[in-house]
């Protein structure tokens, strides 16, 4: 798995033949088709806590809109593809508050915005515009929320995260992880957890291994294998279980 050549402040890959761009905001550009890729935003997670007496500050479903209405701005992508996992449980979209719901509205009335069934939202969200698919093919890549390893695969669900070692410490990002046939997208959402890369579950996805597109603060850093580390463990527990993955 290599990158392509890019700009410094840019990294691409090759994906089944297709070039994309993986974005420090947690998106994937599909530029000569000028669609853009997000996944698992969980939308209205922080009240699905609070239900439930986990009292989070209840502003992670504005700050995960505002990536992406910075993306869709930035980028005018004439699709949008949310892959699945947009909301965080059934009844997240009539939590939603009304100001969010015009603002997704806004957001479905400029792009053909495609929601991609997820294991947490299977059913669309009609009255917020956009159309549902449970899974889309556009010329060789496939799009659906849980991988299964298919060539020409772009997937979520898995919340792949980076650990990476070097110079005496370690640094674990949220990234996306492909070996150039398929990809699994880090997870958008503001309270989202993460999956180490190295966790089993990516091994029947990616079988011979994969390489880690890790986000930065402005960038997205390839790392070879050879410098990504397993989580360590707490009283036997790995400290990913800890963190709420998704």
């Amino acid at each position: 798995m290599t990158t392509a050549a890019a700009q410094p402040s840019q990294t691409l890959l090759h994906l089944a033949g297709e070039l994309l761009t993986p974005l420090p905001e947690g998106g994937l550009l599909w530029a000569a088709r000028r669609l853009l890729v997000v996944s698992d935003l969980h939308l209205e997670k922080g009240s699905n806590f609070a239900s439930a007496g986990q009292m989070l500050p209840p502003y992670d479903t504005g700050a995960t809109l505002a990536r992406v209405e910075a993306l869709c701005t930035a980028l005018r992508p004439e699709t949008v593809i949310s892959l699945g996992d947009s909301f965080h449980d059934r009844h997240s979209e009539t939590r939603l508050p009304a100001p969010y719901a015009e603002r997704i509205r806004a957001l479905t009335a400029v792009h053909d915005w495609v929601w991609v069934e997820g294991n947490h939202d299977p059913d669309p969200p009609a009255h917020l515009g956009g159309r549902a698919a449970r899974v889309l093919q556009l010329g060789p890549l496939v799009f659906r929320h849980e991988p299964t390893g298919e060539v020409g695969e772009v997937a979520g669900h898995l919340h792949p995260v980076a650990k990476v070692a070097g110079r005496g410490r370690t640094v674990r990002r949220r990234c996306f992880a492909s070996d150039g046939a398929r990809l699994v997208m880090p997870a958008m959402g503001a309270y989202a957890g993460g999956l180490n890369v190295l966790d089993a579950a990516f091994g029947t996805v990616f079988p011979e291994g994969c390489m880690a597109f890790a986000i930065g603060e402005a960038r997205v850093y390839g790392i070879g294998a050879g410098n990504l580390v397993p989580d360590s463990k707490i009283g036997g527990i790995p400290v990913r279980l800890r963190r709420g993955l998704r």
